[in-house]
């Protein structure tokens, strides 16, 4: 034991030295000298990371160990470029950025301790509904919700603004996972076959359409193709999870690519960003404004500029992209990092998707597996649609990189993510109670006593005596 929690510790203490070396290069190359406000944030950042870790050595022992390490890294590599990209803006986002992960730290620790069985959160799961329903809708409201980029996504508290999005994700989840457990035997019965696929009776369509309603209207009236795609993506992932067919992975998304198409002949702002994808180079859409395609190539020259090791940190150009602390912060990592820095970042990602993905198929409670894969599947598109847009595999969607991006709202619903997954993952990996040989003596005693009296009953009764 105790030399597996050595290993542990180990494991968080070298993503801590790794982070450090890269703030201390970057400020040395583009301030000289490491600002002493910037120290303090990053010792408390640390102390804040090994306090969590013995809250988890103390709640949650045989929780999984090596996604904290992993969003240790991503969040050191993001709040470095922000930083770095600070020096060049003159902006104080890296710091803000500090301050988001100690509470988003905070919230974790408070998880860890008072989450001790997952499976509470099934009692709340139409409650879970509304409020995530409140939440994607929220930036509707008028006076509250605000347009950022094209989007209406946002919602304004004072000077700040939030993403509800962002944590109706996680609410969402709760309902799909306790929903589909439901439901499963209903939803996994097989209709007629296509194309060799048993597909789904049409009578238990019904989730499926209203949740496409649902992500059509995100597209529609928020104009955001991303978090419509991936609220889409999670039902139609955990519903496969649920019922083992392919048939629903099928019409989900025939049924959401048909949605696409008819929003990009209806809806300009759609049919943009669909211009933008498949001519990115051409002058006409390049200059348009608004739904012109600079942003992307001047992200793809920041890629292409990038090579194979990078430029080396706080040697680069990043800030000549729009939203690099943001929605390209990919393409700025890739600049000054090179191919092989992209690599190891989505490596990290993988590691954790891949965690995931393990305790989802090593628990043995059927709402805990459907909950562990939606967040996991949730993760896993987001990246793949920040990466996909930014390197022209899929329409730019303007959702932001997990851990990485600047935003307040993104990086504590995204710890939150992992902090469940932490909590899922302590149950799938507590060891079976063993029982001793004198136990088990008892109990097949107990079982033979049980029996034996049954069969006593079960026998009838003679009369003795003869007649008088």
């Amino acid at each position: 034991m105790i030399a597996s929690r050595l290993r542990q510790i180990s494991l968080l203490l070298f993503s801590m030295a790794i982070s450090f070396a890269a703030f201390f290069q970057m400020f040395e190359r583009t301030a000289g000298s490491f600002p002493s406000s910037f120290a303090i944030l990053l010792g408390v950042v640390a102390v804040m990371f090994l306090a969590l870790w013995a809250l988890l050595l103390r709640f949650q022992p045989y929780a999984n160990q090596s996604i904290l390490p992993c969003v240790l890294l991503l969040t050191a590599i993001g709040t470095t470029m922000i930083t770095r990209i600070d020096q060049e803006t003159g902006t104080a986002v890296g710091q803000r950025q500090l301050i988001w992960t100690c509470i988003a730290l905070v919230v974790v620790g408070v998880l860890v301790i008072a989450l001790r069985d997952y499976r509470v959160l099934r009692r709340f799961s139409y409650i879970s509904m509304v409020v995530g329903l409140a939440l994607l809708l929220s930036p509707m409201i008028p006076g509250l919700g605000r347009e950022i980029g094209g989007a209406r996504i946002w919602i304004g508290i004072g000077s700040y603004s939030i993403q509800p999005g962002e944590f109706a994700k996680i609410f969402l989840a709760f309902f799909f996972a306790s929903y589909l457990f439901d439901h499963r035997d209903q939803l996994a019965v097989g209709g007629k076959k296509l194309l060799g696929m048993q597909m789904p009776r049409v009578k238990d369509l019904g989730p499926i359409i209203v949740v496409w309603f649902a992500s059509m209207g995100v597209l529609v009236i928020q104009h955001d193709l991303g978090t419509s795609l991936m609220f889409f993506a999670m039902f139609v992932s955990m519903l496969y999870v649920a019922t083992g067919r392919k048939g629903w992975v099928a019409i989900g998304f025939v049924a959401f690519a048909i949605g696409c198409v008819v929003a990009a002949k209806v809806f300009a702002h759609v049919g943009y960003r669909v211009d933008a994808w498949f001519h990115p180079f051409d002058s006409e859409i390049y200059n348009r404004y608004p739904g012109g395609s600079a942003q992307i190539v001047t992200g793809l020259f920041g890629l292409a500029s990038g090579g194979m090791a990078g430029t080396g940190l706080g040697q680069g150009h990043p800030n000549l992209t729009p939203l690099a602390n943001s929605d390209f912060i990919y393409s700025s990592v890739a600049e000054e990092l090179g191919l092989v820095g992209l690599l190891a970042i989505l490596m990290l990602y993988v590691i954790i998707i891949s965690s995931g993905l393990i305790t989802a198929m090593k628990i043995k409670d059927g709402f805990g597996k459907l909950l562990a894969s939606g967040l996991v599947f949730t993760m896993a598109f987001q990246v793949f649609t920040v990466v996909g847009g930014i390197t022209l595999v899929i329409p730019l969607t303007g959702l932001t990189l997990p851990y990485m991006a600047a935003g307040g709202s993104s990086l504590i619903a995204n710890y939150i993510l992992a902090g469940l997954l932490i909590v899922i993952s302590n149950a799938a990996n507590q060891p079976e109670p063993e029982v001793s040989s004198d136990t088990f003596q008892y109990e097949a005693l107990a079982v033979l006593r049980d029996h034996e009296l049954k069969e006593r009953a079960k026998t009838p009764r003679t009369v003795s005596g003869g007649a008088q």
